[in-house]
């Protein structure tokens, strides 16, 4: 991958959790997605959904192991009472490996929502961030992302509208959602950044 002229590109080397089903179709070509699991140093797993053409179900069967390079993309799915935003991997190319596990992100985008700074329950500051990153034919991913501690400090006084480049990992976090059923367990994506920092001063 060269990092330096994509706006959006992404590589995971993990262990396939499923088999693949089917997504949806589109421009005359199907779809499928399908859950790598992904271990962070620490030993937590990452569980990331993979979309892929059809053409490229024969790479994936029999696998154990995979490494994917694609793009991070979202959209609102409605199929709920109410809007989703779903994020996936778009594979551009997977392939067997025996390598380790490897999650790595690296984006350029707009932001397009206001920082909102917190403090965890454990006392460390985190920044909410939503990068609009444009693709190649008119269309932007809205990507949410976190940074921590001085970062998110600083990242706090960006303004809408600030051109950003970020290196970091694509996370998965569980969560309970209060319904009118009760609690509902559900997951999150957002990109944790390791580097962000505005382009102009790059």
């Amino acid at each position: 991958m060269d990092q330096t002229v994509q706006d959006n590109a992404v590589f995971l080397c993990g262990s396939r959790a499923g088999e693949p089903v089917y997504s949806h179709a589109a421009r005359s070509q199907e779809f499928y997605t399908f859950p790598l699991l992904v271990r962070r140093l620490s030993g937590a797993e990452d569980r990331i959904n993979v979309t892929l053409r059809a053409e490229q179900l024969d790479l994936v069967r029999g696998a154990e192991r995979l490494c994917v390079t694609g793009e991070v993309r979202t959209f609102n799915s409605r199929r709920e009472e109410w809007p989703r935003l779903i994020v996936t991997v778009f594979a551009r190319t997977l392939c067997p490996t025996e390598e380790e596990d490897d999650n790595r992100v690296f984006l350029r985008g707009t932001l397009c929502k206001s920082p909102k700074l917190r403090t965890t329950p454990m006392g460390r500051d985190i920044c909410d961030l939503i990068l609009a990153v444009n693709r190649h034919y008119g269309r932007s991913d809205y990507l949410p992302c976190i940074c921590w501690g001085l970062k998110a400090r600083q990242a706090a006084q960006w303004e809408v509208g600030t051109r950003l480049a970020l290196e970091g990992r694509l996370q998965s976090r569980r969560y309970l959602k209060l319904t009118d059923t009760g609690h509902e367990e559900r997951t999150a994506f957002e990109v944790s950044a390791a580097q962000i920092e505005p382009i102009d001063t790059l």
